[in-house]
């Protein structure tokens, strides 16, 4: 890449965005992320990639917005990554599997099931989809500061959306079934559709990421009987991204 050339998707430049970046999936989130920060300014928007840029504690920061799953996400951290991005945050929803998990509540991923296929074209499937520690351990303190009601863990990340929540009409029901109860059986938080790829894309270019995802529902405790609301309010997951930033800014700072 020449120096200044637009990147080819999210048509940013060099200096367009900071060293640290948010990663909503719906861009229509972008321009609440960018609220949280100093002086934020639209800088692009093309596709499904929403670019503002401003700053937290004096440093430039930035959200792109990705789109729904992992190869328009990884298409935003390979272009970030040419122009200066080194630490990623994605901010999205996640529907819970564990039971104690809660509409509204935060989760953290601490790694995630590569039951898509972005990843495999970073990495070989034994290979395993974790977040960088840094960046893990500043959304859990972020989470504590903040008194969130948070649980880290392993996520889920799927291809289809459907294919997770109406799994019997799928030609390959048996499987998705059979691996539903072994994500179950193994503890696993949450379904969601990105981490499993930024997390291997991220360890191939040599980048830190991590993720927190607003809870909207479980359909497991709807299944068990559980009580339970849906919920599409992600101000708890958002505050809990912009404070790990700022933690991770003052770390680096040191």
């Amino acid at each position: 890449m020449q120096e200044h050339e637009l990147q080819f998707h999210i048509k940013c430049k060099e200096g367009d965005v900071g060293r640290y970046c948010f990663l909503p999936g719906d861009p229509g989130r972008c321009e609440a992320i960018a609220a949280y920060f100093d002086d934020p300014v639209k800088i692009q928007q093309n596709r499904e990639y929403v670019v503002y840029t401003g700053t937290l504690l004096g440093e430039k920061v930035s959200v792109c917005s990705t789109g729904i799953g992992g190869p328009s996400a990884v298409i935003a951290m390979e272009e970030l990554h040419n122009i200066g991005v080194d630490t990623f945050i994605r901010v999205g929803t996640c529907g819970g599997i564990a039971l104690q998990v809660q509409s509204d509540d935060v989760v953290i991923a601490t790694g995630a099931i590569r039951h898509e296929g972005a990843s495999r074209e970073y990495a070989p499937i034994e290979f395993p989809a974790v977040s960088d520690y840094h960046v893990q351990a500043a959304l859990v303190q972020a989470a504590k500061n903040l008194g969130k009601s948070w649980h880290a863990g392993v996520v889920q990340c799927k291809d289809s959306f459907y294919g997770q929540h109406d799994p019997k009409r799928m030609p390959v029901s048996y499987e998705l079934l059979n691996k539903w109860e072994a994500w179950k059986r193994l503890g696993v938080l949450a379904s969601e559709m990105e981490s499993a790829a930024l997390f291997c894309c991220a360890a191939a270019l040599g980048v830190r990421c991590g993720s927190c995802f607003h809870v909207v529902w479980n359909q497991e405790r709807e299944a068990a009987g559980l009580d339970q609301k849906e919920s599409h309010d992600l101000s708890a997951a958002i505050e809990v991204g912009i404070e790990a930033v700022k933690l991770l800014i003052q770390e680096d700072k040191k």
